[in-house]
């Protein structure tokens, strides 16, 4: 379980294709705390390290994960956002985060606000009934509040300290990115889908 708040990031320096999986090695600062086995966060898709070497570590996406995330457009020199799995000790600052991908979304504009950016991102309307004005979504591993939800769409505001600390710096109109919607959102839907039936 993952909680939104980005711990630090990584940048893609080599991949190996093998059948259906993919291996990203991964350069952070952050691959002297890890350990094999670990379960963490790359723009929100949880991965297991199983290669450490100094500063680079080594993470399988599998053909699933490939698939149903923006994981298999990655390539070298992508930064991605990195998060270990929350402890049960310390404070939940985000939201509650799996690292369960539900799907892609695409930004479509992105707006200079004099001091914070506002991005438009669109999705999969199937996910509409997930979505709430001033709730929680999880955007390429960062926790963030949705605003102005449509069936399509929804915008999101990122203040500077997000801007400079995560990889929404990087990204252009077109860029596909992770999208994990609210944990309790999606209980609460799948009771009313059965209490229908």
């Amino acid at each position: 379980m993952f909680t939104g708040i980005i711990e630090g990031q990584g940048t893609i320096v080599n991949f190996i294709k093998d059948r259906d999986n993919v291996t990203f090695s991964v350069k952070s600062s952050l691959a002297q705390h890890l350990k094999i086995d670990q379960s963490l966060s790359h723009n929100g898709i949880c991965l297991t390290v199983v290669k450490i070497v100094n500063d680079v570590y080594d993470v399988t996406a599998i053909g699933e994960t490939l698939n149903l995330t923006a994981s298999k457009s990655w390539k070298i020199g992508d930064v991605l956002n990195l998060e270990r799995a929350a402890q049960l000790h310390a404070r939940l600052d985000g939201h509650i985060v799996q690292g369960h991908v539900d799907g892609v979304g695409k930004v479509i504009e992105i707006l200079d606000e004099n001091g914070s950016w506002r991005y438009t991102i669109s999705y999969d309307e199937k996910h509409a009934p997930l979505m709430i004005s001033k709730g929680s979504i999880c955007i390429d591993g960062v926790s963030l509040t949705v605003i102005s939800p449509s069936r399509n769409q929804f915008q999101i505001a990122i203040i500077p300290y997000t801007y400079e600390h995560t990889s929404f710096k990087h990204y252009e109109i077109g860029t596909e990115v992770n999208l994990e919607f609210d944990l309790i959102g999606k209980y609460i839907l799948r009771q009313q889908l059965l209490s229908t039936t």
